[in-house]
């Protein structure tokens, strides 16, 4: 796939994770979950991709595979703070785009890389963008696992949260305009760069959804509206398992 617009995709990778151990060098169909979720960037038309990490072991696994690879801090909170980093090493330009590809979802559609980025691009007056789902399970609306979006007439978030939103008076009737939150993000670099300088905010913390940290220091984040949800990412054994028997299946 070809983009219609430059950008640079970046692949924050932490070997330390508490329910699947040393999670990027996980095997799957012969090839680290690091480097299955590089394939994948690299078909998204990207004009660079780079894995960020934080432990030589990891580094030397996608080296191995040919990947263009770089060594971050140990001590970042989140993975957008390694995304900083990474956006300062390499001197990007202030309107460069960055996205952000979790380096947990070996089985992410390239496409949906292209069409963030590509969003961020149409929206000059946006620092973010990222992707939504109309949720037609009443359920999912009242999971707090299931991150929702409220957005204004021209797709600019509002606010995120793990309560439903926009709430509905008459339990009665469905939420037919919630929106789940799908985490893929595409970045102008300035914000990254700005990024690591913001405190936590309040809202942030209480959530516990790092977004809302941009929204609290008056970044706007565009929301590009999709019809179909990525397949989930890999956080348990059992995640893994599951994942590689679609390699395994498609081998």
């Amino acid at each position: 796939m070809t983009s219609k617009i430059p950008f640079i995709a970046v692949i924050p990778a932490r070997l330390a994770s508490t329910r699947l151990p040393n999670k990027p060098l996980a095997d799957i169909g012969g090839k680290p979950m690091v480097v299955r979720v590089a394939e994948r960037a690299l078909q998204s038309g990207a004009t660079r991709v780079v894995v960020a990490v934080d432990d030589q072991s990891i580094f030397d696994a996608c080296k191995a595979h040919g990947l263009d690879v770089m060594l971050t801090s140990k001590n970042h909170p989140t993975g957008t703070d390694r995304l900083s980093e990474v956006a300062s090493k390499l001197n990007l330009g202030d309107d460069e785009i960055v996205v952000n590809v979790q380096g947990d979802e070996p089985l992410i559609p390239p496409e949906l890389i292209t069409q963030v980025a590509q969003t961020l691009a149409e929206h000059p007056n946006a620092q973010i963008a990222t992707a939504a789902l109309k949720i037609h399970d009443a359920a999912e609306v009242n999971n707090p696992n299931a991150v929702k979006v409220a957005m204004d007439k021209n797709c600019r978030a509002l606010y995120f949260s793990r309560a439903p939103i926009p709430f509905t008076r008459d339990a009665d009737k469905f939420q037919a305009q919630c929106y789940r939150h799908i985490g893929m993000y595409a970045y102008k670099a300035s914000f990254l760069k700005e990024f690591s300088g913001l405190a936590p905010a309040p809202i942030e913390e209480a959530e516990s959804l790092e977004q809302l940290r941009a929204m609290w220091y008056g970044y706007t984040i565009q929301v590009l509206l999709t019809d179909s949800a990525p397949p989930p990412g890999v956080d348990t054994a059992e995640d893994l398992e599951r994942v590689r028997q679609v390699f395994a299946q498609k081998a």
